[in-house]
């Protein structure tokens, strides 16, 4: 598996990160999405029906639903502390897999872990 540093190297290489202030939402739930997104630095609170579920941090990956066929945010995410991510569109997502096609195993695991833990809480 990539490690975190792996990872950010991967989003480190793609231009203009966006800076997010602490409390500020990345996205909603339900809205619709064209990217995923990497944690540079910061953290990032995951919310479900508006109840804080999960806390991620440098170096993890989110949003990656809308690349695999999920048409519209199925959480809200948020920052936690202030934040700076990179982001993957899903031609960005494809060339990162073919430089590195331990990226799309890493991207996976981390959606199914997501969604596991998620249908756990809930």
């Amino acid at each position: 598996m990539l490690n975190p540093v792996a990872t950010i190297t991967i989003f480190q290489k793609q231009p203009n990160p966006k800076e997010f202030s602490s409390g500020e939402a990345i996205f909603e739930e339900g809205q619709a999405g064209g990217y995923m997104y990497g944690i540079l630095h910061g953290d990032v609170e995951i919310l479900v029906n508006g109840k804080a579920v999960e806390t991620i941090s440098a170096g993890e990956v989110f949003g990656t639903g809308v690349l695999v066929g999920i048409k519209h945010r199925t959480y809200t995410a948020k920052a936690k502390t202030d934040c700076k991510l990179a982001f993957l569109n899903e031609q960005g997502f494809l060339f990162a897999v073919q430089e590195t096609p331990m990226f799309a195993i890493q991207v996976m695991k981390s959606y199914s872990e997501r969604l596991s833990r998620l249908q756990h809480i809930l």
